[in-house]
């Protein structure tokens, strides 16, 4: 044993060194690899489901398209993320339908008024309703939930943000 502690210092020292030195010339693989999340879907495009089986490859995605899968699902199931549609059915796209029993406000209010469900998951409202967005981020808030509305179109720039791999 050294005067100066462990015969091993020197060693520690100079990986040290060589791992800054790898930093600060962008050399260093710093990219630490996430554990897969589990993620919900509600959604009735099958173009979407495919966009969202893209974006979280490699997690755990379930999808429902209507209101009874998806309780089935939230009711089963824990997850980290949470990504409602408002507009589940033909009638209601492009129509300043309200929110009945069909839609994903349906999910919203089924959400708040069971508390003990999803407490730890992100909710993202996607739909380009954005009325109906609003509506279900409100009725979500109101709930005690954190929840936030983004428009489909700026989706990808989140999603990347939030769970990068």
């Amino acid at each position: 044993m050294s005067l100066h502690g462990d015969s091993h210092e020197p060693g520690r020292t100079r990986m040290r060194l060589l791992h800054s030195l790898l930093n600060k010339l962008g050399l260093a693989n710093t990219k630490v690899e996430r554990h897969p999340i589990r993620v919900f879907l509600l959604e009735d495009d099958e173009r979407r489901h495919r966009w969202f089986t893209s974006r979280f490859k490699g997690d755990l995605l379930d999808i429902a398209e209507n209101v009874a899968q998806a309780q089935e699902f939230l009711s089963a199931n824990s997850y980290d993320a949470i990504f409602l549609d408002h507009d589940l059915h033909p009638e209601h796209y492009h129509t300043d339908s309200t929110d009945d029993e069909r839609t994903g406000y349906a999910v919203a209010r089924w959400l708040s008024a069971n508390p003990e469900l999803q407490r730890a998951a992100t909710i993202t409202v996607h739909t380009r309703n954005a009325d109906g967005a609003m509506r279900m981020v409100e009725e979500l808030r109101s709930g005690g939930r954190m929840a936030e509305y983004v428009p489909f179109p700026m989706l990808a720039d989140r999603i990347k943000s939030y769970w990068e791999r």
